[in-house]
């Protein structure tokens, strides 16, 4: 981390204000520049002092600095690769915070120079809300970051990343970007569209019935349509066979039921229930879950 000396941060929502003030925090002599299109986020970031410096010029918020934290949505990484190609110095190390990882691999492959490294980051971590004023100094303590590297990852950039992640509070994993995406389809992008699938399933005067248990349930339905879809755009096959998954397992809960076949959907029930308890036991026990 020595060798970080100033860090721009693309994009200033949730994410990217978090970060830089995480950093802030965190990272005393580390200067911290923060980037947004929006002049009304440009200055409700001045305001909440969220970076070092706030500027309206994308080339030069990146000409300078060691880091480099794409926190937009994903669908704007190809563009914004092309855009800075030119303006990132030597051994710059280029990152993102995006729930998607094969095609900013690609993206980054094809658009940016040779002279800097990049590595997919992926900090599992945030919330229903967006924008800059709900971003906190503390949204990365105790959560996991994902890092993604392929055969020509360089080390050091690697050894750095996880430095930085590590110093916001992380406990940081490491995986190739195809692995990444398999993975958060059916622990991430699946959770999101069975939330959505359950609140278009009912109308909305049922819905003023609903308990704690289905608010719980549904909770991460109210996260932003346009984020939202461009993940799911980005991982299209990965997702499409979650659902299917999904679609299997209600097929048989519903043939079980239609079967009246009481000790089958009691195996199908208990299946689901051991292995959540199994889940909370390892959560609790990585201290990823707080009693």
């Amino acid at each position: 981390m020595k060798d970080i000396k100033q860090l721009s941060v693309i994009g200033l929502g949730l994410l990217g204000g978090s970060i830089s003030l995480a950093v802030l925090r965190s990272f005393a002599r580390v200067k911290v520049i923060g980037y947004s299109h929006r002049p009304s986020t440009r200055n409700k970031a001045r305001k909440l002092s969220v970076s070092t410096d706030i500027v309206d010029c994308l080339k030069s918020s990146v000409s300078c600095s060691d880091l480099v934290i794409l926190a937009t949505p994903i669908i704007t990484f190809e563009k914004i690769f092309s855009e800075i190609a030119d303006s990132l110095p030597d051994g710059c190390i280029v990152t993102d915070v995006g729930s998607t990882k094969m095609l900013p691999h690609r993206w980054a492959a094809k658009k940016l120079p040779k002279r800097v490294h990049y590595i997919g980051s992926h900090p599992i971590a945030g919330s229903e809300q967006r924008g800059i004023e709900f971003a906190r100094d503390d949204l990365f303590e105790g959560a996991m970051c994902i890092l993604t590297t392929t055969k020509k990852t360089d080390r050091q950039a690697l050894q750095t990343l996880k430095s930085f992640w590590s110093k916001l509070g992380c406990s940081v994993k490491s995986m190739t970007p195809t692995e990444h995406d398999r993975i958060f389809a059916n622990v991430s992008h699946l959770p999101h569209i069975t939330a959505a699938a359950l609140i278009n399933a009912n109308n909305n005067e049922d819905l003023k019935f609903a308990g704690k248990g289905f608010m719980d349930t549904s909770r991460i339905a109210s996260g932003p349509a346009n984020i939202w879809s461009d993940v799911l755009l980005t991982n299209v096959n990965n997702t499409t066979k979650g659902i299917d998954k999904i679609i299997a397992e209600l097929v048989k809960i519903k043939k079980a039921i239609k079967k009246e076949n009481k000790q089958q959907i009691e195996q199908l029930l208990e299946k689901a229930r051991t292995k959540r308890a199994t889940l909370i036991k390892y959560k609790y026990k990585k201290k990823e879950l707080i009693s």
